[in-house]
This record gives structure tokens, sequence and C-alpha cells, in this order.
């Protein structure tokens, strides 16, 4: 039952935010700040996907642990994608809300960006083994937990500042997406019950998305 239900939640949830980030960008009519929304939904399913096709086809077969090396591999793809994701949604904050200058700001995120990919790539995360250091885990989200706050703090006032309704929760979507993916890295391997934080996790991502695609739909039909 567990394979059909997370199966079919996963082949939902790519196919939903892959065909809104498409229909974004070629529906965006020039507006640059809903083309880079609608690249960082693509962004999000694609990247998902490397580890959630796997784990689906694991889970429907003979089991997540006769497959850890591809599933560690695309863990490993995902934690790169997800960085680009905050980049991304960086950009869109600043197309927005018409944000120049401020190079300090930008030099953070890519330092913040910077960091956690370049803490991916040491061996010491074991990302094909089907026991990777708890350790590890916690390094490589830091940078990427300080990534996801200054993004909240910049939507968060912006929204406030700018009236802006249809980006009112934004900031709300990050908090929540961190909330449920936090006790995941900490506890998930002694507490597995824990792993299923990753369902609202993922809805909050759609509501990420959801709220771009509908202000642009919102916005463009003025």
């Amino acid at each position: 039952m567990q394979a059909i239900m997370e199966t079919l939640f996963d082949a939902v949830y790519l196919v939903s935010v892959i065909t809104i980030g498409i229909l974004m960008i070629q529906k965006c009519q020039g507006e640059k700040q809903y083309r880079l929304f609608g690249i960082m939904a693509v962004v999000l399913g694609f990247g998902d996907a490397f580890h959630l096709i796997p784990r689906a086809y694991a889970l429907c077969t003979t089991g997540l642990e006769h497959f850890a090396t591809t599933l560690g591999m695309g863990k490993f793809i995902t934690s790169i994608t997800m960085t680009i994701f905050y980049i991304l949604l960086y950009y869109v904050w600043r197309t927005r809300y018409h944000i120049d200058g401020q190079k300090s700001l930008t030099t953070l995120v890519y330092l913040l960006a910077g960091l956690r990919i370049g803490l991916c790539l040491f061996p010491q995360n074991q990302w094909l083994s089907s026991h990777s250091p708890l350790s590890w885990g916690i390094y490589r989200n830091i940078p990427f937990a300080l990534l996801g706050l200054l993004v909240i703090i910049l939507f968060s006032q912006s929204a406030k500042k700018h009236q802006d309704h249809d980006f009112r929760f934004m900031w709300l979507t990050i908090v929540l997406s961190f909330g449920f993916y936090i006790p995941v890295v900490l506890w998930a391997d002694t507490l597995p019950m824990i792993g299923m934080l990753m369902i609202p996790k993922t809805c909050a991502y759609v509501w990420t998305v959801c709220i771009g695609f509908q202000a642009m739909r919102k916005e463009l039909k003025k």
C-alpha cells in the first residue's frame, strides 16, 4: 500500500510542478520574473525526479535496500538542484521588487550556495552508501538552511513593504518546507516514520510554485 500511495503522490507532484513550470515559461509574455519562476519549477521537478523515480521503482520491486547506489546518486543530484532552486528564487525576488545593486547580498547568496554545493561534493557524504553519516547531512544543510532563511526574510519584508497580496505567503511556504525537512535530516534514520514529513514538505513546494503561477495568471489577464 505504501508503494502504491507514495508512487501516485510523487507522480502527481512531478507532473504538476514540471507542467506548471513549462506553462509559465511559455505563457509569461516576456515577464522576466515569471520566466524565472517557470525555470525554477522545472528545475525543482526534474531535480526531484532523479531521487523520486528510483525510489518509486525500488518500493514497487525489491525494496529500497537494493537500490542504495541509485538512490544516493539521486539524493546528491537533488541536493544540487534544490540549491539552484533557491538561487533562482532569489532572482525572482530581485526582479519582482525591482531590486538594484546590493552586490553584498548577491555575494552572500552565492557564497552560501557555493558552500552547500562544495560540502555536497565531499566523499565523506558517502552518497552511494545506505548508511550515510548524519554529521555530514548536518554540515551540508547548515548553509542550505541559512540560504533558505535569507530568502524567507527577503520575501517576508518585501511582500509586507509593497503590500504584495499575491506573494504574501511566499515566505511561509519556505518556512514550512524547511520545518518539515529538518526533522527528516536529523531523525529519519532512527525513526523511519519521520520520513513521512517529506509529504507535507513536498506540498509546501507545490504551494510555492502555485503562488507564482496564480500571480502570473492574474497579472497577465489585466
